[in-house]
């Protein structure tokens, strides 16, 4: 761990030249912007306030100074800035996040679009969807906001998570997003074959993997992350559990592992799903599939 003493800094622009240094030695990849996101916390404002007051010469106080050093020692030790600051930014959502959910990414706001796209033309009244295995509420939230006129069902295994997700809910989806405890393979029986879409990003990491990312190893709940010996076992259920709610012609959208595409692709045409797609992240990596249910249900389900 590299060790600089910053107690005895006053100015902002030099806590943020030296912060800039600490996280570049711990490996973070962003830690300009990590160390101005920081000091936003502590002090108020944007990154661009941030920046204006170290042009400005701004000095901090000791108390500031404090919260500083300590919330920049947790972000050393790869804690997610999300968890220092108490909030994660996905699309135009402001979700509050910490210790036992895990943190949404921005690859994700890709996969939420396929579904946000397939919730606004669906001819149903009210349109809905499903976001299984829901954590924060990111994709849930997302649907719900954009599409003001869905009705939105969030389910989540994890008390913990659950927490998070009631949070943000009650910050943007009362009265539009419905919690719902439970596991993914028997939730939501009243719901058979009404559905528009179901997405979800559930774990997809093998058991005997471990993220790259320190921030994802270590902090993010292993419920979250893991998903069997090929990761896929989440899978299987997903597909068949969104196969029983979702009407002929619903929309299913799957997050996944860049290299798992073909496999899943594999899983779904075995189970009579149309239309099977794979699209791909801003970066060019296939991080998600999307496929149609069969227009005839499956009664015995």
């Amino acid at each position: 761990m590299v060790a600089i003493k910053l107690r005895t800094m006053t100015t902002l622009s030099s806590w943020l030249h030296s912060a800039r240094t600490v996280l570049e030695g711990a490996g973070v990849d962003s830690a300009q912007a990590d160390a101005e996101l920081i000091a936003a916390h502590v002090l108020g404002g944007g990154r661009g306030e941030v920046s204006a007051l170290a042009i400005g010469g701004r000095a901090c106080s000791a108390a500031e100074l404090e919260q500083l050093d300590a919330l920049l020692a947790r972000r050393e030790r790869r804690e997610p800035l999300q968890h220092l600051t108490g909030i994660a930014a996905f699309r135009h959502l402001e979700l509050e996040v910490g210790p036992g959910v895990f943190v949404p990414r921005p690859e994700t706001e890709v996969v939420v679009q396929i579904g946000i796209d397939a919730l606004a033309t669906s001819t149903s009244e009210p349109p809905t969807a499903v976001d299984l295995g829901s954590g924060s509420g990111a994709i849930a939230l997302s649907l719900a906001t954009e599409v003001p006129s869905s009705r939105v069902w969030a389910v989540e295994l994890s008390a913990e998570a659950r927490e998070w997700t009631a949070r943000n809910i009650a910050r943007y989806g009362e009265g539009r997003v419905e919690l719902v405890a439970g596991d993914m393979a028997d939730c939501l029986p009243e719901l058979n074959h009404e559905v528009d879409v179901v997405v979800s990003n559930p774990p997809y990491i093998p058991d005997v993997a471990i993220p790259k990312d320190p921030e994802a190893a270590h902090f993010d709940p292993k419920l979250a992350l893991y998903g069997g010996p090929d990761g896929l076992d989440l899978v299987r259920q997903l597909h068949v559990t969104a196969r029983r709610l979702l009407r002929p012609g619903g929309l299913l959208v799957i997050e996944h592992g860049e290299f798992q595409a073909q496999q899943i692709g594999e899983i779904l045409r075995s189970a009579e799903w149309s239309d099977v797609t794979h699209h791909r992240d801003l970066t060019g990596r296939d991080r998600a599939t999307s496929a149609i249910a069969p227009s005839e249900p499956n009664l015995r389900e």
